[in-house]
This record gives C-alpha cells, sequence and structure tokens, in this order.
C-alpha cells in the first residue's frame, strides 16, 4: 500500500524522499525494521492474550529435564511470525507480483491448517490435533496451487545465456561472442557444484515422445508437492526445543533473501553466470520481512520460551522456505541449505523404521537414537537444551554458506 502511495506521490508531485520507495534495498531494509518491530512490540500482548485464554502447552512426559517446566507456556505463537511477515509486505511489496502473492497465499494457506491443527488440540482436548491425512491433503493442495502456478503463469519465465536456442525459446538479444540471450518458460532448476548447471525437468519424460515437453507438469507439480510436504514436516519436527526451529529458519531464510535478490537482479545473475529470472527480486521484501518475524518471534521463543509457535507457525515456515526456493528453481539446493530439517526428519524414519523391523525380527523393538527427533537424542544424553540449539545453529550457518559458495564453486 505505502509502495503505490510514494509511488504516485513521487510521480505527481515530485516530493523529496518518495523515490525512495522504487530502490529494491530500502524497501527491504524497511521490511525487516517494520517486521522486527511488529513481533517485538506485538508479540508481548499477543503472548498475553494467548496466557488469558489459557492456550497453553500441552506437554508429554518423555523424561527429558526441564520439560515439565515448559506445561501451560502459551501456544500457537505462529500468529505473530505470520502477522509480523504479512503486514510489512502489504505495506512495502509490489502486490500485483506473482511470486509475492504466491507467497502470501503460502503464508495463509499453511497457516490455516497450522491453526486448525492447534484450535483442534487446544479448544477440542484432542492431543492428536488434526489428523496427519488432513494435513497432507492441505500440503498437496498447496504443491498443486504452486505447480500450477508456475507452470501456467506467463510472468513466471527464466532469462538466460545458450549457444545454439530452440524453436521453443524467445530470442531477446545476441552477445558479441555468437552466444543468445533467450527467454525461457521451460520449468528448470540449478543442480549445485556442476559446471553446466541448469536442469529441464522435461528431460525426465524425453521417452515419451516429440510432445514431451508438453507433459513436464506431470513431473513438476509431484516434485513441488514433495518438497513442500517434506520442508513443512521437517520444520514441524525441529520445533521441539526453545529456539530451534526459528533461529535455524531465520538462517535458511536469510539465505534464499541473497538468492533471490541476485537471481532477479540482471547485472548479478550476469556475472555470478546464473539464471536471470524476472520479478523474483521482489521477494526479497517478502523474506527480509520473514526474517525479521522470525527473529522478532525469537526474543520471546529463546531459552526459556515465554511462548512456542505450534504448528500454525512450523508448518508456515516451513511451506514458506519450500516455495521460494521452488520459485527461484534452487529447490536441488533444499538438503544443503535446510539440513538441520532433513537430519531430523531422517532421524525420525530410521528410529521408526529400525524400531518395527526389529521387533518384528527379534520380537524386541531397537532404537537408532536414544530418542527422536535428533536433538531430543543430545537432550537424553545430558546436553542443556541451549547448547543443542546454538550447535544446531552453528551447523546451519556452515550450511548457508556452503549454499551460497555454490554461486560460484562448479
Amino acid at each position: 500500500m505505502l509502495y503505490y502511495l510514494f509511488n504516485y506521490l513521487d510521480k505527481n508531485y515530485n516530493i523529496p524522499g518518495t523515490g525512495l520507495f522504487e530502490f529494491l534495498t530500502f524497501r527491504a531494509a524497511l521490511a525487516i525494521i517494520l517486521s522486527l518491530f511488529i513481533a517485538t512490540f506485538f508479540g508481548k500482548r499477543i503472548i498475553r492474550y494467548l496466557a488469558r485464554k489459557q492456550i497453553g502447552e500441552s506437554v508429554r512426559d518423555l523424561g527429558l529435564e526441564g520439560q515439565n517446566e515448559k506445561a501451560g507456556t502459551p501456544t500457537m505463537g505462529g500468529l505473530i511470525i505470520i502477522l509480523a511477515t504479512l503486514v510489512p509486505v502489504l505495506l512495502i511489496a509490489k502486490l500485483e507480483n506473482i511470486y509475492v502473492i504466491m507467497l502470501i497465499v503460502t503464508t495463509v494457506w499453511m497457516g490455516i491448517i497450522g491453526f486448525i491443527d492447534d484450535y483442534i488440540k487446544k479448544f477440542k482436548n484432542d492431543k492428536e490435533g488434526l489428523p496427519g491425512k488432513f494435513k497432507v491433503v492441505g500440503q498437496v493442495g498447496l504443491g498443486l496451487f504452486i505447480g500450477l502456478t508456475m507452470y501456467l503463469h506467463p510472468d513466471i519465465v527464466v532469462h538466460r545465456t545458450v549457444v545454439t536456442p530452440t524453436a521453443d525459446v524467445e530470442v531477446i538479444s545476441q552477445h558479441a561472442d555468437g552466444t543468445y540471450y533467450v527467454k525461457d518458460k521451460a520449468m528448470l532448476t540449478t543442480i549445485p557444484f556442476v559446471k553446466k548447471n541448469e536442469f529441464k525437468y522435461s528431460w525426465l519424460i524425453n521417452w515419451v515422445g516429440n510432445d514431451y515437453k508438453k507433459y513436464v507438469w506431470l513431473i513438476f507439480i509431484p516434485i513441488a508437492i514433495f518438497i513442500i510436504t517434506a520442508v513443512s514436516n521437517g520444520a514441524n519436527l525441529t520445533d521441539g526445543i526453545d529456539g530451534l526451529a526459528a533461529g535455524s529458519s531465520a538462517i535458511i531464510a536469510l539465505t534464499l533473501a541473497i538468492f533471490a535478490w541476485v537471481s532477479g537482479n540482471l547485472i548479478f545473475s550476469n556475472y555470478l553466470n546464473i539464471m536471470y529470472i524476472p520479478n523474483t527480486g521482489e521477494m526479497t521484501i517478502f523474506i527480509t520481512a520473514f526474517v525479521g518475524a522470525l527473529i522478532g518471534f525469537l526474543w520471546y521463543n529463546a531459552y526459556p520460551a515465554q511462548v512456542f509457535m505450534g504448528d500454525t507457525g512450523s508448518l508456515t515456515i516451513g511451506g514458506i522456505i519450500a516455495v521460494i526456493a521452488i520459485a527461484i528453481r534452487k529447490e536441488l539446493l533444499i538438503p544443503i541449505l535446510c539440513g538441520i530439517f532433513l537430519v531430523e526428519n531422517l532421524s525420525v524414519v530410521l528410529q521408526v523404521s529400525w524400531f518395527k523391523y526389529t521387533k518384528k525380527k527379534y520380537g524386541e523393538g531397537r532404537r537408532v537414537f536414544r530418542m527422536a527427533p535428533l536433538h531430543h537424542h543430545f537432550q537424553v544424553k545430558g546436553f542443556h537444551e541451549s547448547k543443542i540449539v546454538t550447535r544446531f545453529w552453528i551447523v546451519g550457518i556452515f550450511l548457508a554458506i556452503v549454499t551460497i559458495v555454490t554461486l560460484k564453486i562448479r
């Protein structure tokens, strides 16, 4: 809203300072400041409201140190993250941008699923919350929306340099070295650490015949669904101790902001020899607001937590991260960048699978870890949760650096 107001004032009245809103970096800085303010200032009031309504965490007795003290701590704090993200975006971003629209829909969509889950747990006294099949249906629905939008929307294209353009691309210009700059609608992604790192999903079905490119959506949409489901569930599992999910997600989101900005900048994308994706730079506004919301929430969620995000927050942040990665064609970097989420997911899968296998074979279930997800394993071993969280953050920062390095090391 403010973007359009100041743009109007600048063009019609030439008021000093109004032109600043044309600069992406200024709006990104303003977004993170505004989201931090909303999360910290209004967050306290939301926490008090949740406490008054007795919307507190029900803690299962897992025998972990300090666990019982968490009982009754206000939950559904993901509302703080959602509010502090969406308000700056609605005020500062270009709302006609298709990538911003996708992220707003993702936030509301996953927020509603998480809210329903938390609502059932707290107000219907059902500890299981929303049945898993309904969560999956919601995640699949979002995957369908994102996949179809990416495939069908005319504004979602990539610009890249090729030696010989094919008939299905639009040539924009020819370089002095004989290569061509083209506009391509193809469903592309980036393979890390490979020199020729562009991969077309249509190559996976080129065996079906000459018209194989028409059916690329049959591959791309299931991949989008899988990524959104995996990352949102990974974030949900990571949200087990104070500050872990919020801090890890802030590191991931900040890294994605860098990728979104360079991918949407013609000069930097040419310098880094990566796909130029028009309009993705505007995602930086959303992502910086998201980072500010996570850090502001962390003010109250750090040990000892005054509020928990609940599924309202964890499912939402996972969905947002997944959609950003898909939009900037960096989904194959998720196993690296979201390594914390990945190992948390894998620890649960390994634990459950091995327990069932050994119980069937030996009559007694055996465990790989002392407890899953992985952060609980370290708690059982006697590590304080603050130390676990800090070390997970350090690993997350290392993974973020490795992810950024892939821009140049191939």
